[in-house]
């Protein structure tokens, strides 16, 4: 039996995910987050749905008889996730918040937080697992049984330190297993849809809230065709990603997809569908989980976005901690600022952000 602190966001999973851990006999604690000001962020004054959250947590807790509590981060979640999310936006890349806050937050200060009060662990519902290498020792990430809820690409970058504390009971679950128990409790929760968006940006408007949090106007600038030529003009940088096609509003007699996104001249390049096909790009920030470092060529199954299949890849170890990724097979639309995450079977090998690519 382990000391479990258990973050619980109101949501099925984490309720589910406390049923699992007192039933492995686990003393635990719940904890809700209190990460930003809701009323501030979408403007209405309140903090309604946080309030709403808390609330289906701590009955959920008060059923086991778990103590909950709620303790801020906001401070930290603004340093470490939305400021980040707001310059890389503003560089023309594409963040990925998720990625950010699993490192700096969920797996950073609150574990920093319950290990600093004698928890041993901290377990989250996320559809992950983990398994300890017995040739070295090493703490692995593993995907989850369920291939469609698996969120180890938002995890590759944890340290071995984070995962050797963490649990993910939902691992060798479904979502459907997860609903059928949470409706065979009665949870008021069971049929509550899962969130698809950014946590603290409204209706997806990024280009809005970054105006609004950085106190910068984001300007209008030109669409170009690859020569140069002026296509039209478009509404700002950050309301645009790679790969795009909808909402770009020029008519040409054939679809305009986004190639690229340049800073420097506020202007975004369009061009073919094909203009998006690539075999190569390039990594940094690169964090490598099976072994302490990536030292020679491997190759691996790669995915550039979490909804997307594995694809052939090697993975090559370039200087100052960034590496080479070449596909098999041309893939479509890399984006500067998300994340590559390498996995050999179902073992996540680790991972990178991507910085450039190559047409």
């Amino acid at each position: 039996m382990a000391k479990v602190l258990l973050g619980m966001s109101g949501g099925i999973d984490s309720s589910v995910a406390l049923k699992i851990l007192i039933e492995q006999g686990h003393e635990v604690t719940g904890l809700t987050m209190d990460l930003f000001n809701r009323g501030a962020i979408f403007g209405t004054g309140s903090d309604d749905k946080f309030d709403e959250d808390v609330k289906t947590a701590k009955a959920v807790a008060d059923e086991f008889g778990i103590r909950h509590i709620v303790v801020e981060f906001r401070a930290a979640f603004k340093h470490d996730v939305i400021n980040p999310f707001i310059f890389t936006y503003l560089n023309g890349e594409t963040p990925n918040p998720c990625v950010f806050c699993n490192k700096t937050i969920k797996f950073g200060k609150l574990l920093d937080f319950a290990l600093d009060r004698g928890f041993e662990y901290v377990a989250t519902g996320h559809y992950a697992q983990t398994v300890r290498d017995e040739q070295t020792g090493r703490i692995l990430l593993k995907k989850s049984n369920d291939e469609k809820k698996d969120q180890t690409y938002f995890l590759y970058g944890l340290s071995q330190r984070q995962l050797s504390h963490s649990l993910f009971p939902l691992g060798d679950k479904n979502k459907e297993e997860v609903r059928k128990t949470a409706a065979a409790l009665g949870f008021s929760n069971a049929d509550k849809k899962d969130s698809q968006d950014i946590c603290f940006v409204k209706d997806e408007k990024y280009g809005e809230f970054i105006e609004k949090f950085s106190d910068r106007r984001i300007p209008y600038g030109n669409f170009i065709s690859k020569d140069g030529a002026v296509l039209g003009e478009h509404k700002g940088i950050v309301n645009y990603t790679i790969g795009q096609r909808k909402g770009i509003g020029i008519a040409l007699g054939k679809p305009l997809f986004v190639l690229e996104k340049n800073i420097r001249d506020n202007t975004i390049v369009l061009g073919d569908n094909d203009d998006l096909m690539s075999k190569e790009l390039i990594v940094k920030n690169l964090n490598w989980i099976i072994s302490e470092e990536l030292k020679e060529s491997v190759h691996v199954g790669c995915k550039t976005r979490s909804t997307q299949n594995c694809k052939n890849a090697s993975v090559t170890p370039l200087a100052s901690n960034s590496a080479r990724v070449v596909f098999k097979e041309p893939q479509r639309a890399f984006a500067s600022g998300q994340s590559a995450v390498f996995y050999i079977g179902d073992i996540v090998a680790g991972g990178g952000v991507i910085t450039d690519r190559h047409f």
